[in-house]
């Protein structure tokens, strides 16, 4: 054999032999709580989720996930971007669009070979670049018969968007080109408010009594205005469509009549029982329950679908697959429901990595991570250098169960949106596995409160004043301003980021 060609065949032969990049799919929810995941263990049992459940028993399960803009349409430029809201320009959902000129990760794994696609809720008011393929349900979507744009055609699709979303991600996992590694982000709607189920589950929990939240009826007491203030209660806040009382307007006739066959003669019975008081908190607490849960149920199926279909086509072992939300939620917790405070239950959220032969099946992280670390995660899990703006860590290391010696033991949160549309005054503070400290500003009522979650685990009262915690306070102001000016928070706000005042005739956008 001649030496050109002997070199030939060793070349031919070393690339059939290289390692083929890891495909990567991220599986995300809107506004799932953890405590809806049966892998982390909640007191209440709410909800098995036996496919979710999946990817932490051959992976790795995160328990301190923290974002740092707990809502919607910002939690998702920070993914695009590793950056903060300050940075990236899209801090609320009153009044953001997301540039989408900016460096994001799915432009960067294109140049590197990947091909990008994303399917299902979007929210960011332009639309999506650095995808080959993307098929979006516009501003926030319906549960039923949603319209959607696909690569900018707009299109209505008929069914349950749950299952339309899973039933496009199987479609472009099917017609994907094959030589090339791919990142695929399918993006649930549920469990977004007003926690439509699909029909098949309505009933599914055969009318269960579920156990109360001990902080239900908390009196805020203990804490500043902000808490009391606020409009995101189950007995204050919910309506109409929140309750079942009006079906979702986007139903077909067929729909509707098994939507009423189940959800009238439990309205009737309702309204003859007439509860007030706390009974009425109560009961509308059960019926969120049921169909909040409901609807995770849906999302977990189709969680099982995805699995299954990298297991049978063999691509199971060369996927990284990734289940998180955009933030927490509260579930009854402190009589809430919603998200946007610091306070843990909105603080946290869900995030399971499965990495054959990376991630040890079964393993726990107690790390603080964020998704503000996911676009430098999916970087290095494709072996592309993050730019120097991205504001995260790639967890990757932790996926390999080697926690780096300079790991952040701090976490810097900040949230804008104010009033509408649910009262939460803007915030930012500082968070530690034990501390929190927090500076409501904005507003009139400008003032600090100081947690302490081995104390206090349920947050219910302020330390600030408390001179016992005086060299606490110190430190953690300290650490506070240390982390804004590392992220390069600016001192003024601008208003605009804030959101539009009562009475500026700006139109909302849903949220």
């Amino acid at each position: 054999m001649k030496f050109p060609a002997l070199l030939f065949l060793l070349a031919a032969t070393m690339q059939a032999a290289a390692p083929r990049a890891p495909n990567i799919i991220f599986i995300f929810s809107d506004d799932h709580a953890y405590q809806a995941i049966s892998a982390y263990g909640d007191a209440r049992k709410l909800l098995q989720t036996p496919n979710i459940d999946r990817i932490a028993q051959r992976g790795m399960r995160f328990d301190r996930c923290v974002v740092p803009n707990s809502i919607c349409g910002p939690a998702r430029a920070t993914i695009l971007t590793g950056k903060y809201s300050h940075l990236n320009g899209f801090p609320n959902n009153t009044n953001s669009t997301f540039d989408g000129t900016q460096v994001t990760f799915p432009k960067l794994l294109q140049k590197a070979g990947y091909q990008t696609a994303i399917v299902g809720k979007w929210h960011l008011g332009s639309d999506p670049t650095g995808f080959d393929f993307w098929q979006i349900l516009p501003g926030q979507g319906v549960y039923y018969n949603p319209p959607m744009i696909r690569n900018g055609e707009h299109i209505t699709v008929p069914g349950y968007t749950t299952d339309i979303i899973t039933d496009v991600t199987l479609d472009w996992l099917k017609r994907r080109d094959k030589t090339k590694p791919f990142m695929l982000m399918s993006q649930h709607k549920a469990p977004h408010r007003e926690w439509a189920p699909a029909l098949r589950h309505l009933g599914f929990d055969n009318d269960r009594v579920y156990p109360e939240p001990p902080t239900l009826f908390d009196d805020y007491s203990g804490r500043g205005i902000a808490t009391r203030d606020q409009d995101m209660t189950i007995e204050k806040t919910m309506n109409d469509r929140d309750v079942k009382f009006v079906a979702p307007p986007t139903m077909t006739p067929e729909q509707r009549k098994v939507w009423d066959a189940y959800y009238d003669p439990r309205n009737a019975k309702f309204r003859a029982a007439n509860p007030q008081g706390k009974d009425l908190v109560r009961w509308r607490y059960q019926r969120y329950m049921h169909d909040y849960l409901a609807t995770v149920k849906a999302v977990d199926e189709s969680v099982g679908r995805v699995l299954e279909y990298l297991e049978q086509e063999g691509l199971a072992e060369n996927t990284v697959v990734i289940y998180s939300s955009d933030q927490g939620f509260y579930l009854g917790e402190h009589g809430w429901f919603d998200k946007r405070w610091i306070f843990e239950e909105s603080l946290r959220t869900p995030l399971l990595v499965r990495w054959p032969g990376v991630t040890k099946p079964g393993s726990v992280s107690r790390d603080i991570v964020s998704n503000v670390d996911f676009a430098e995660t999916f970087l290095e899990i494709a072996g592309v250098k993050a730019p120097a703006e991205m504001q995260g860590h790639s967890l990757v290391p932790l996926f390999r169960g080697q926690r780096p010696a300079d790991w952040r033991t701090s976490f810097y949160y900040q949230y804008f949106e104010w009033p509408t549309p649910h009262r939460v005054r803007p915030h930012y503070g500082v968070v530690t596995d034990r501390y929190k400290l927090v500076r409501y500003y904005g507003t009139a009522d400008d003032y600090w409160e100081l947690f302490d979650r081995e104390k206090d685990p349920l947050e219910l009262k302020s330390y600030y004043n408390d001179p016992a915690y005086a060299a606490t306070k110190t430190q953690l102001e300290q650490e506070l301003n240390r982390l804004r000016k590392e992220l390069q928070v600016p001192e003024q706000i601008p208003a605009r980021w804030i959101g539009n005042p009562p009475g500026t005739g700006k139109k909302k956008k849903a949220n």
